[in-house]
């Protein structure tokens, strides 16, 4: 477990933050497909099959690695995925090399505890300590819960795209946020 600059341990009570494994690809795969299907959180539209998570995972290593919330078992068993974030490069050209993009999803049924925020926080952690300049959010612009989390870790607005993403029937735009660090 990472230590913030202040001295105390990233965690939520029960909660803590570790590399993603492949053993977590069910568990992920779960959480992400839940908002495709029902959430514009995401605008993927096909629901991930479990050799794709796998694809997904295996492809995710040094500074983009992801990793995973993942709450205390009762029964002094492994504990169960209740999150999962990922940093990804921004853009493809070499002069975007120093920016990242985060992606942080959260169990539906864990909304409001803080897991969202210890794993932003963690994001952010290892993108300065791998030398980025720049992390970006795309948040869909009704996501006022994604949006304020974003705020909160210091992140600001910097523009909105109209009408980007085509989901449920609907056209929806996307909120661009970014944090120097």
């Amino acid at each position: 477990m990472r230590v913030l600059r202040g001295g105390y341990p990233r965690r939520v009570p029960e909660t803590s933050v570790r590399l993603a494994t492949p053993a977590d690809a069910e568990q992920i795969r779960d959480i992400y497909n839940h908002e495709v299907m029902h959430t514009v959180a995401t605008f993927d539209l096909v629901p991930r099959s479990l050799a794709d998570q796998q694809e997904w995972l295996a492809a995710r290593s040094g500074a983009f690695a992801a990793i995973v919330a993942v709450e205390a078992a009762t029964d002094g068993g492994a504990g169960e995925v209740v999150g999962f974030g990922s940093l990804s490069p921004y853009k493809e050209r070499a002069a975007y090399r120093t920016s990242v993009e985060n992606s942080v999803y959260v169990r539906r049924d864990r909304h409001g505890r803080g897991i969202g925020r210890l794993l932003l926080e963690e994001l952010l952690s290892t993108a300065e300590l791998s030398g980025f300049h720049a992390v970006f959010a795309r948040i869909n612009a009704s996501g006022e819960a994604s949006i304020a989390l974003h705020r909160r870790c210091g992140y600001e607005l910097v523009g909105i795209e109209r009408e980007v993403g085509r989901k449920f029937s609907r056209w929806h735009d996307v909120a661009l946020m970014e944090r120097l660090l």
